[in-house]
């Protein structure tokens, strides 16, 4: 689904740098994108979805932090107490999040993170993220009863399409945080879910038993350290596995590599695909247009991936 006349994104964004909160390395960044200095889809192109599918607004709160637990490897989950935002947020969704000073004091600007889960009884987010930067190596150190500044839910998440019977989800790293609850939302619309889960090693895929437990899922794990992980090996795989369940909708984050791999498969298998972006951010909400993604011409802004996307459509070339 795409917005009338909404504009075509001809080219991919360039690679973030490292910020602390939004690393470069593997798909770490929890906001959307991480490059792989790949190019993009050599034969299509990414599209603004339609207006958010949620009406509420972004909320402001003092999220008191409930746990603060290491995953494993340089992962960590954070849960943050949020009722606001554990009620409204969608699938692809983020907050920005602010150290206060019961924290960590030398934090000045919000960190996006993608909302990896939410418990809407028990009135809580997660956060998940990688512990290497300054920023988030600070954040490793917050403890139960800290508090931080949460905004949030932000952004333009995906579309769960009423025709989609079984999901694909392709994602790396801490890209998978963006995934995590479009899988949930999928199966509990009676869906199947193929979850594709791609990491350095083992060791770093610290969200394999999230998706393991997503009711009538199948997980397929991919590693660098065995090679499992090149998408020369991984795509005629998975193409196998759509040849047997074919999917009706893709959605992928974390690496170019893999988003070359994923528009290749939509366009051989007749799928849909979503994709999940990242950019800098200082504000979340569009004010600042710190994360106006791709060169529209001299005089002509990109769409900003914090109010536009960050999720967007992939279209084939001539659609």
């Amino acid at each position: 689904m795409t917005a009338g006349g909404a504009p075509t994104v001809p080219d991919l964004p360039p690679d973030p740098t490292e910020t602390g909160a939004l690393p470069l390395d593997d798909g770490q960044a929890s906001a959307t994108w991480a490059g792989s200095g790949d190019a993009g889809p050599a034969d299509g192109s990414l599209v603004m979805l339609d207006a958010p599918a949620t009406g509420a607004r972004p909320s402001l709160t003092r999220a008191a932090v409930v746990s603060n637990d290491h995953l494993g490897d340089r992962y960590w989950r954070m849960r943050l107490l949020a009722p606001d935002i554990a009620r409204h947020t969608q699938p692809g969704q983020f907050v920005m999040l602010t150290v206060t000073p019961s924290g960590p004091s030398n934090w000045v600007l919000p960190r996006p993170m993608a909302v990896a889960d939410r418990d809407e009884m028990q009135e809580t987010i997660d956060v998940v993220y990688g512990a290497h930067g300054w920023g988030t190596r600070q954040m490793a150190a917050i403890g139960a009863r800290d508090e931080l500044t949460v905004v949030g839910p932000l952004g333009n998440g995906f579309r769960l399409e009423p025709t989609t019977r079984h999901l694909m989800v392709v994602g790396r790293g801490i890209g998978l945080c963006s995934l995590s609850l479009l899988a949930v939302a999928a199966s509990q619309r009676g869906a199947a879910v193929s979850a594709v889960l791609s990491a350095r090693h083992r060791e770093a895929n610290v969200l394999v038993p999230f998706f393991e437990a997503v009711p009538d899922s199948r997980v397929v794990t991919a590693l660098d350290s065995d090679g499992s992980s090149d998408p020369q090996v991984l795509g005629p795989e998975l193409r196998i596995l759509l040849e047997e369940t074919p999917a009706q909708q893709i959605a992928t984050c974390g690496s170019r590599r893999l988003l070359r791999m994923c528009s290749a498969l939509a366009e051989a298998t007749g799928a849909t695909l979503q994709v999940a972006v990242e950019a800098h951010m200082a504000c979340g909400m569009g004010y600042c247009h710190g994360c106006s993604a791709w060169v529209q011409g001299v005089d002509q802004e990109g769409p900003l991936v914090c109010r536009d996307g960050p999720v967007f459509a992939w279209l084939p070339a001539g659609r």
